[in-house]
């Protein structure tokens, strides 16, 4: 499975993600700059965090109209696995290929610690490596990773069962204590968590390889059935 790992002028975690599929996961892994128009050529597309483009105006908002994002929207709507973290998921969010907003967190401060997570749905092609249920320990590094849905979204949220990830101590204030969710096909997942900071012990857990190992296998599985 060959990965595509997003750059955008202001990505500071493009290594580590890069560091995760190489070393974590043993699969093929490209960088590619925002300026690229097609990432046709990727079996999974990754958009990591950072400071994209300065968060000027809105986080993600200006990186939402960069080149390649046209054809990450694309590969999306065929149904190929994108994930997003930290910046990433602000960056699908500004897309729509994922509802709601971010706001600033409640504290007004940047946070950055580790962060325990409730495993909400681990029937997706990104969690089910894990239990339901399961809590594991992924750090955070946000100023802006208070959650926000209206009510008739939070309803589509929770009757779709798209709620992925929840903290178990919401510190920045998400609706519902919502960390991570996915769309309605289950393709597309966005994270403020830090997953590829939390693929080896030697960074203090490894919890967040299971993600990568999930993506791997459903596309093992979906390959399989089509050839």
């Amino acid at each position: 499975m060959k990965f595509a790992v997003i750059v955008f002028p202001g990505s500071n975690c493009d290594d580590d993600m890069y560091y995760a599929i190489q070393e974590g996961l043993g699969e093929p892994v490209d960088k590619v700059w925002y300026t690229e128009e097609s990432v046709a050529d990727y079996d999974g597309i990754l958009l990591p965090g950072g400071f994209s483009y300065g968060d000027y105006l809105r986080s993600g908002a200006i990186a939402r109209f960069a080149p390649v994002m046209a054809s990450v929207v694309e590969q999306a709507e065929k149904g190929k696995p994108v994930l997003g973290v930290c910046n990433g998921f602000q960056v699908l969010l500004e897309a729509g290929l994922l509802p709601g907003a971010m706001q600033r967190n409640r504290s007004l401060k940047f946070i950055c610690r580790p962060a325990r997570l409730v495993v909400a749905n681990h029937e997706t092609g990104f969690t089910s490596e894990y239990a339901g249920g399961e809590r594991i320990t992924i750090p955070v590094a946000h100023g802006e990773g208070n959650y926000y849905c209206d009510d008739e979204t939070l309803r589509d949220l929770q009757a779709n069962n798209q709620i992925v990830f929840t903290y178990e101590d919401n510190f920045n204030g998400s609706k519902e204590a919502i960390a991570g969710i996915v769309n309605k096909q289950g393709n597309v997942m966005g994270m403020m968590p830090h997953p590829e900071r939390a693929t080896d012990q030697i960074l203090g857990s490894d919890d967040g390889l299971k993600i990568f190992q999930s993506i791997l296998k459903q596309w093992r599985k979906s390959h399989v059935l089509t050839t």
